[in-house]
């Protein structure tokens, strides 16, 4: 099979004009923080009464915080009544870009009649796009928009270092990834990282919450990122990442058995101490020990934030240094 050379810079189109409406999007969700922490600080609210992410809360809670996404919004704008032009803008500039980056991801693989996960760039460009695509779904139950800025920006970086390091012209795939197993164990990958991602997001604000909350406490008033007082308050910050780091980890283990099922198809062996086979068991042992310290051992704030901001370290080592540097059966992800 022959690459369509026409569909393939379509694609490379559809990145570009992608990153543009990120770009558009990312201002737009910078300015309406800045405008929720203005509005905080004028009204000196208590406290946020914002539910966490994901909270599945009972009718009491929903009732206390306004429930869903037709309550209130956050701190800020929530207690104030303020319109959220910008915030409502910058959702739809990342529809837009969504959509632009979905069909640019597809008119990549169809340029080459399979699925476009044959490389480093794809495995950029697809990851980021399914964390774009799971961010937007949640915001459908939940008003997570103040998030955009720190869900949107690491999508807007992996593109940039996607067209300007990654970058590899569409060809086919290797023979070890035509199997239908790519698609079974990659796809189920993607989803895994994507809520990774956002929980890793929202573990740093809980650190930069909490930090801020204690100097409070000290009767110290903090001095940096004072749109910090828009957002909710570090405990429910924590609660809304263990809960995306709860959903992803099922979804991480079935990425490795799948993984080991594959291989043994691919090379006669379940396990072969492939550099990328070892890095996504370390992942899923970090991950498994913030789980477990955090629901058996009751850690919770500081300590179990290091743990979980530990395991998303090992998920970009696993992608950005074991892909690129480490020699093994999975080179093939690699760049070129």
């Amino acid at each position: 099979m022959t690459v369509d050379v026409v569909l393939a810079n379509l694609s490379n189109v559809g990145v570009y004009s992608a990153m543009t409406a990120y770009a558009g999007a990312l201002a737009a969700f910078a300015t309406d923080l800045s405008g929720l922490g203005r509005a905080a600080r004028a009204h000196a609210p208590a406290a946020s009464t914002l539910e966490p992410a994901l909270a599945g809360s009972s009718r009491d809670q929903a009732t206390r915080s306004g429930g869903g996404s037709d309550g209130p919004d956050h701190a800020g704008a929530g207690a104030v009544g303020t319109p959220r032009r910008a915030a409502s803008i910058a959702v739809a500039l990342t529809w837009l870009a969504f959509a632009l980056h979905a069909g640019a991801v597809v008119l990549r693989g169809v340029s080459a009649q399979r699925v476009p996960w044959g490389n480093m760039y794809e495995f950029a460009i697809s990851g980021a796009v399914v964390v774009t695509g799971v961010f937007l779904a949640l915001l459908v139950r939940r008003d997570l928009r103040y998030l955009g800025t720190f869900v949107i920006g690491p999508v807007l970086l992996t593109l940039g270092l996607a067209v300007a390091v990654l970058y590899t012209e569409s060809a086919q795939l290797v023979p070890a990834l035509q199997s239908y197993w790519l698609v079974i164990h990659v796809s189920v990958a993607f989803v895994a990282s994507a809520l990774l991602t956002i929980g890793f997001s929202a573990t740093v604000l809980q650190l930069v919450q909490q930090r801020r909350e204690q100097a409070r406490a000290a009767g110290r008033p903090p001095l940096r990122g004072r749109f910090m007082d828009a957002l909710p308050r570090s405990a429910e910050l924590e609660r809304a990442g263990y809960r995306l780091v709860a959903i992803a980890f099922p979804l991480w283990t079935f990425t490795l058995v799948a993984g080991a099922i594959w291989a043994e198809k691919a090379w006669g062996r379940y396990w072969g101490w492939d550099p990328k086979e070892v890095w996504t068991f370390v992942i899923w042992v970090v991950y498994a020990a913030y789980l477990h310290a955090r629901a058996t051992r009751g850690w919770d704030g500081r300590r179990a934030a290091y743990l979980s901001l530990a395991g998303y370290a090992c998920v970009l080592v696993n992608f950005l240094v074991v892909n690129v540097f480490f020699s093994g059966q999975h080179s093939y992800a690699g760049i070129g």
